[in-house]
């Protein structure tokens, strides 16, 4: 398409420079003539003097000449470049509505208008299929399970018996809601399973990504807050309460009975203990590992984690360890030899 169309798709109206033909889209390193990218984080600067793209996508306050390129000011360089891509993209696969041979749906199952079941899919008794909502091929959806509207159930997914989703959630394929929660009790000499009756509660506009695992509650409930947006390869243990909007990257671990506010973020491999609490807008850094409650607004990183700047002063410190030792030794011999010579 010619620029001035991009512009106007991705929302910026006029610009000033010529016309091109944009071909496609690409990161500023694999950007060739005629692809646009986008530049919004500083790190990337050299990156972005030496891309080959025809058009980037620049801060609004971005000033500096590109040599090649038209440069596109806008308030959101991600969000804008993601109107691009999705400009450039081909259109979306649409699931067809309608149960295909292959499912097997229970008769007691209700499934609301413009519902898909896919190939292989089973729907089992009392179970509910919100209006326009779609069943990947070779999901499961468990007895007396409650799916709202317009959710997406990729290949794969698992949502067993009595589990509540709300509206235009998406699971990724492989996911896995309401296993049983690992709870034993010692007895006897050997390890007894105790019953998970609780279930799991998945508020609106929740996504979760591929493999991920949420367990069912002992008793009650294991809840993720509408908004909250969960990453691939997460363990959340039964009883846990995940408040709204709530950010959870890849392979964090979550043990029971946790509590986290609203609006915070897990970033990737964190583990928290069980019991907790981690109030709201906490950030918690990657590979951190908490033991403790967190108060609302924190920045905590490391294992065991904390605060940023305590964090980053006890960092320092380590890296000076080989001078220390050096220092040391070198004070050892001087001593040794003092006392060669007295």
């Amino acid at each position: 398409m010619k620029l001035s169309e991009l512009s106007r798709t991705i929302g910026m109206g006029e610009y000033s420079g010529a016309d091109l033909e944009i071909t496609g889209v690409a990161s500023l390193f694999e950007a060739r003539q005629g692809d646009v990218t986008f530049y919004g984080n500083p790190r990337y600067l050299a990156q972005l003097r030496g891309t080959k793209a025809s058009a980037v996508i620049v801060p609004q306050d971005f000033t500096e000449e590109i040599p090649g390129a038209v440069l596109l000011n806008v308030e959101n360089p991600s969000a804008a470049f993601a109107a691009a891509v999705a400009a450039f993209a081909p259109a979306e696969v649409q699931p067809v509505t309608g149960v295909h041979p292959s499912a097997v749906v229970d008769p007691s199952a209700v499934l609301g208008e413009k519902v898909s079941v896919g190939p292989n899919a089973v729907v089992e008794a009392g179970a509910v299929i919100g209006e326009g909502s779609v069943i990947g091929a070779g999901s499961l959806i468990g007895r007396e399970v409650m799916v709202g509207r317009d959710c997406f159930i990729h290949a794969g997914v698992v949502i067993r018996e009595r589990c509540l989703l709300g509206d235009r959630v998406i699971l990724q394929p492989g996911a896995v809601i309401g296993s049983c929660g690992f709870g034993y009790e010692f007895q006897g000499g050997c390890h007894v399973k105790i019953p998970q009756t609780g279930v799991v509660e998945i508020g609106n506009d929740v996504e979760i990504g591929a493999n991920t695992t949420i367990d069912r509650a002992r008793f009650g409930r294991t809840v993720i807050g509408e908004g909250s947006k969960i990453d691939n390869l997460v363990q959340i243990a039964h009883n846990v309460q995940v408040g709204p909007n709530t950010i959870i990257c890849a392979q964090v671990g979550i043990a029971g009975s946790t509590r986290i506010g609203a609006y915070v973020t897990l970033a990737g491999q964190v583990g928290l203990a069980g019991h907790i609490e981690v109030g709201d807008k906490a950030v918690i850094g990657a590979q951190s590992g908490l033991s403790k409650n967190v108060p609302a607004g924190s920045t905590l990183l490391g294992a065991p984690a904390k605060p940023m700047k305590e964090w980053k002063q006890t960092n320092f410190y380590i890296s000076q360890l080989g001078k220390l030792y050096e220092r040391v030794k070198e004070l050892e011999g001087k001593v040794k030899r003092l006392k060669a010579e007295g």
